[in-house]
């Protein structure tokens, strides 16, 4: 590693790379002679231009298209293949997405608070490239739009109901029951705060945790250290100038696959709850059609974005999102059960922090079903999606501190969260207790917040927002999707011909109809855990090489 700085001036990375900005003031540049971009093909078939890595490209696609081919072609016979593949992932090897999860957690809090905390994106000297407004939205809107609008009012009100119900044992002694824990037989106060403990933390640290260890590693290789803005470039501490050879391709197919699927996954739930709500407010069939009409539609309107770039497409986009978001979530707070939101979000809060070392255990779970069901499940979802955002938010973080960056993202989004899911899963669950709303109980999941809305003021409009926002959710994140796998499979180029990006929006389209014709909300589950068991694996590596990449960079001042 060649400790080359200069405090007045940017330098230029490893041959003056294309598209990586150079650190600006003292940075600890990686001595390499490996150019960016030095084994894509470029060429110009039809007038379109292409600038690709042959092998990553050429795997990632191939694999990607015979799967959506067999996935259509054999309905039938993939959907038992995918229940078989969840329960095995499940219940054999849980623990190793907890375990996974656990440790970018708590590395990302350790390195808040060390020295290392002081390290400058893009070198001691840079300066943001985003303002903190649409900083924040596009954090937000890239790591789980869709999934607060799907699981907003679902999940609380689902761990509320059997944690209420207590333990139920089966004739092998087994626990056959969902309850968190053990659970709150018959105790209304005691489910609440079960169900609030368990429901923020599958959206609170360890997700963030997993977003920001990405995301800070990619930031640091590409901007500080002069690599290609791809995941190879994170192992190069531990495989050195294997990193360019087949090790490195590997590492690259397997970040392809997992952003991919874990897009699917959040694509088809997006595509799943929008058909349920035009079904409820407009008689719109609720089917595969629609399912597939809106998956196209919603594609192309994210082409247009993705023309229009990251700045003018993804950022307006998500500031809009945002924008719309805390209009939906002042409307609930205002209308709903006030106070008892008010006086929630601490209670929440502490509740989580209270219950989350045995939330949060691997070993020894009683709890089985929500352990594997819930939690492992989720946590396989977030690891798929962690190349997309981490390479998404390195993208859009450079100038910052390593400390304002971990912050920003591990702890920003999780009080979010936690307002969130107070005012949504209080809101629904106080019409269950209070006015025995029995409807948004018994409402099918994508219809949850549909329901829980209809019973407020104003439902015909704050139902039709709702529908907006998982549009508008669906479309940021197939537009940065886009964006980070034509980056991967560019070689680590972030200024590649936008034909590439389009290719990718219309295939991450083609893998969430596939998947949704194939086998339904289990089959985008299933993705979700084979994608993120082995890069699981790989995260777990690269946290070793981030603390080593850390360690000799200069500090800010």
């Amino acid at each position: 590693m060649a400790n080359q700085t200069k405090d007045d001036k940017p330098q230029e990375p490893n041959g003056g790379s294309e598209g990586i900005p150079a650190p600006e003031g003292a940075a600890n540049l990686i001595d390499t002679d490996y150019v960016i971009g030095q084994d894509n093909i470029t060429a110009s078939p039809m007038g379109i231009d292409v600038d690709l890595h042959g092998k990553v490209f050429m795997v990632s696609s191939i694999v990607i298209l015979l799967f959506v081919i067999l996935t259509l072609a054999m309905q039938a016979q993939m959907e038992p293949i995918f229940n078989s593949m969840f329960s095995f992932l499940t219940t054999k090897l849980s623990w190793v997405f907890l375990l996974g999860a656990n440790v970018f957690v708590i590395l990302a809090l350790v390195l808040i608070f060390t020295p290392m905390g002081k390290v400058r994106i893009g070198g001691a000297k840079a300066t943001p490239d985003f303002g903190y407004p649409g900083w924040f939205a596009m954090l937000f809107a890239a790591g789980m739009g869709i999934g607060l609008m799907f699981y907003g009012v679902s999940e609380p009100l689902g761990h509320y109901g059997t944690a209420l119900g207590g333990i139920s044992m089966g004739e092998d002694g087994v626990r056959t029951d969902w309850a968190p824990l053990g659970g709150a037989e018959g105790d209304q106060a005691g489910a609440i705060a079960l169900a609030m403990a368990a429901t923020i933390f599958h959206w609170g640290l360890h997700p963030w945790g997993a977003y920001a260890i990405v995301g800070l590693s990619l930031a640091i290789f590409a901007y500080n250290k002069g690599l290609p803005l791809t995941m190879r470039s994170i192992f190069y501490p531990i495989l050195g100038e294997r990193v360019w050879g087949w090790p490195g391709h590997v590492i690259d197919i397997l970040a392809v696959f997992a952003t991919l699927f874990g897009l699917a996954t959040s694509l088809g739930l997006g595509a799943t709850q929008a058909s349920a709500g035009l079904n409820y407010l407009f008689d719109i069939p609720d089917n595969n059609v629609t399912l597939v009409l809106l998956i196209l539609g919603i594609t192309v309107v994210a082409l247009g974005s993705i023309m229009l770039g990251v700045d003018k497409g993804v950022q307006r986009l998500s500031q809009l999102n945002m924008g719309l978001a805390l209009l939906l979530l002042v409307f609930v707070i205002a209308v709903g059960p006030t106070l008892m939101i008010a006086t929630g979000v601490l209670e929440n809060l502490l509740g989580y922090v209270k219950n989350l070392p045995a939330l949060s255990m691997p070993f020894g779970r009683e709890d089985a079903n929500f352990s594997q069901g819930w939690t492992a499940f989720y946590w396989a979802w977030w690891i798929a999606w962690s190349p997309f955002v981490g390479m998404f938010i390195a993208r859009v973080s450079r100038g910052r501190t390593v400390r304002e960056f971990l912050i920003a993202v591990l702890v920003v989004p999780t009080l979010a969260s936690v307002v969130w899911m107070t005012a949504f899963g209080t809101t629904a669950i106080d019409q269950v207790i209070s006015s025995g709303i029995t409807e948004v109980q018994d409402a099918a999941l994508e219809l949850q917040l549909f329901t829980m809305l209809e019973h407020l003021p104003l439902s015909a409009i704050t139902s039709f927002v709702g529908i907006v926002l998982v549009v508008v959710f669906f479309i940021t994140s197939s537009d940065s999707g886009s964006l980070v796998i034509d980056s991967i499979t560019a070689g680590g180029k972030v200024d590649a011909p936008k034909p590439q990006r389009v290719f990718w929006a219309l295939i991450e389209g083609a893998i969430a109809i596939a998947l949704l014709l194939g086998g339904g909300l289990g089959a985008l589950q299933t993705a979700a855990l084979t994608t993120g068991l082995p890069f699981t694996l790989v995260l777990l590596v690269g946290c070793y090489a981030i603390v080593k990449g850390l360690m000799n960079e200069p500090k800010a001042k």
